[in-house]
């Protein structure tokens, strides 16, 4: 259905158990998508020691991936090893992780991914201070001038996808949205009629 969709990429959370309180996919099941997928993998590690596994990922063929602030001691050194390995670089931030932490880095990357909710479960509700983040990542891209997309993920639906797009977002990940919709495909059409990647 996904490949069928509007969808832009497929968008993959790995958790650990140990950075968020859940555990997802893995590396096996990643192999397995990888091999159906004609669309990018966009690859999310809530993990600890994320380095450790940078080019496992890139021989899984994603595209993307991205890790969190709050998992890297040396972000700098990671953000190279990633795109070093042939894969976008992302920074995904935590509700309580503010914007200003990304300055020192912005023009190194290729993707933040701003987490609408307390990472580690589907379903939650979105976090309303996610917008005023989304517009203050926003200007600080525009006045470097880097090329960055700005991701939200967790609690993104109808409801606040619109207000997303216009503080500055041009990636909305969208998961119980979409799966528990009577119609996922229609619901992936009608979040990528705003011009994002969804």
């Amino acid at each position: 259905m996904i490949e069928r969709s509007r969808a832009g990429w497929h968008h993959i959370d790995i958790m650990d158990g140990v950075f968020v309180p859940n555990i997802s996919f893995g590396m096996p099941v990643l192999k397995a998508i990888a091999r159906h997928a004609n669309k990018p993998l966009d690859v999310h590690l809530m993990i600890v020691d994320p380095d450790r596994y940078i080019q496992a990922f890139a021989d899984l063929n994603a595209a993307n991936l991205t890790v969190h602030i709050e998992a890297c001691n040396h972000l700098h050194r990671t953000v190279g090893a990633i795109r070093e390995a042939g894969m976008k670089a992302g920074v995904a931030l935590n509700p309580h992780t503010p914007v200003n932490s990304l300055e020192s880095i912005i023009e190194d990357i290729d993707l933040v991914c701003l987490m609408g909710v307390n990472p580690g479960f589907g379903g939650q509700s979105f976090i309303k201070n996610t917008l005023k983040k989304t517009a203050e990542l926003r200007a600080l891209i525009d006045a470097r001038g880097a090329q960055v997309d700005i991701e939200i993920d967790g609690g993104v639906d109808a409801s606040n996808a619109s207000a997303l797009v216009a503080a500055g977002a041009n990636v909305l990940v969208a998961g119980s949205a979409v799966f528990k919709a009577d119609n996922p495909e229609a619901m992936i059409a009608e979040l990528t009629t705003l011009g994002v990647e969804a």
